[in-house]
């Protein structure tokens, strides 16, 4: 893929909630999207447009503690990737009922389109959204990837992100949760 095809990497814009919408749907489709996201795509298409609406704007340019990434075509517009990052501050606990101990994100919501996968596109996601949680004062970015979601696993491995040892089971199964620490 030449530069003038190579996706831009922003954040996204409290008006693009159709885009978002659009986007996370399609995501929802994907043959590993079971193994990925704990949502599917029947309750996601469910939603009213205004929690489409309430989630973009929680997410866009100036929110502090959510911020969502999308891999734009340059001059076409449409959106080929995102991922989402959640701020967790001591003293809360997590989605588990864990208390959170220091200052961390969560990288989710991480889906990058078929044609794209490969092309280091998930590494530019990725790198804006630990910036961005490095300057937000996080001191470690974690996420959680199902055992059986190979390709997702081996991609954060070549990120630098490593198994903390918590696992946490899910069905028959387990996700792992892995880490990267800030420098």
């Amino acid at each position: 893929m030449d530069d003038r095809q190579r996706p831009v990497i922003r954040v996204i814009r409290a008006a693009e909630w159709r885009e978002m919408k659009a986007l996370r749907l399609l995501s929802l489709q994907d043959p590993v999207a079971h193994l990925a996201f704990a949502e599917t795509y029947e309750n996601a298409a469910g939603k009213p447009d205004s929690f489409w609406q309430e989630r973009t704007e929680g997410a866009a340019e100036g929110g502090t503690a959510v911020r969502q990434f999308v891999a734009e075509l340059p001059g076409v517009g449409g959106w080929v990737g995102t991922v989402a990052v959640l701020l967790e501050t001591p003293g809360e606990a997590d989605f588990l009922g864990v208390p959170i101990e220091r200052r961390q994100a969560q990288v989710v919501g991480v889906f990058v389109q078929p044609e794209y996968r490969g092309t280091g596109l998930i590494g530019e996601l990725l790198e804006a959204a630990v910036a961005w949680a490095w300057e937000s004062g996080a001191e470690q970015v974690r996420l959680y990837v199902h055992e059986r979601n190979e390709r997702a696993l081996g991609a954060y491995r070549r990120l630098g992100f490593r198994p903390s040892g918590l696992k946490v089971p899910e069905g028959d199964d387990f996700e792992w949760e892995l880490v990267l620490p800030k420098a």
